[in-house]
């Protein structure tokens, strides 16, 4: 927990001493997360062995730009996801979900 508000810190502060929080309106980094996350996918474009330093790079802006947008809109990124957690928990039970990928409401 201390290591992620250390982390939300600085990317708040590398913004804020650029005078880039300007531009990071909560639309413009839902753009900038799909736009990054285009950029991890095509590391992966041509084959399943993708350079482990490209696929780092890019995860590295993904993650960025999603905890951009959370501290955007006032947010705990461990709350939100352990809320969205639980729903899968009771979306996806293990007895009918394990070792399958249908969609919820196909098991």
């Amino acid at each position: 927990m201390e290591r992620l508000e250390e982390l939300l810190k600085r990317i708040d502060k590398f913004n804020k001493d650029r005078d880039w929080d300007q531009f990071h309106s909560p639309v413009n980094l839902a753009k900038s997360i799909s736009i990054e996350a285009n950029e991890l996918l095509e590391c992966y474009q041509w084959n399943d062995n993708a350079n482990i330093e490209d696929v780092k790079e890019e995860l590295a802006d993904v993650l960025n730009y999603c905890l951009q947008m959370s501290l955007k809109l006032n947010l705990d990124p461990i709350e939100i996801i352990n809320k969205k957690m639980d729903k899968n928990e009771k979306k996806y039970p293990v007895d009918k979900a394990k070792g399958k990928s249908d969609k919820y409401n196909k098991l």
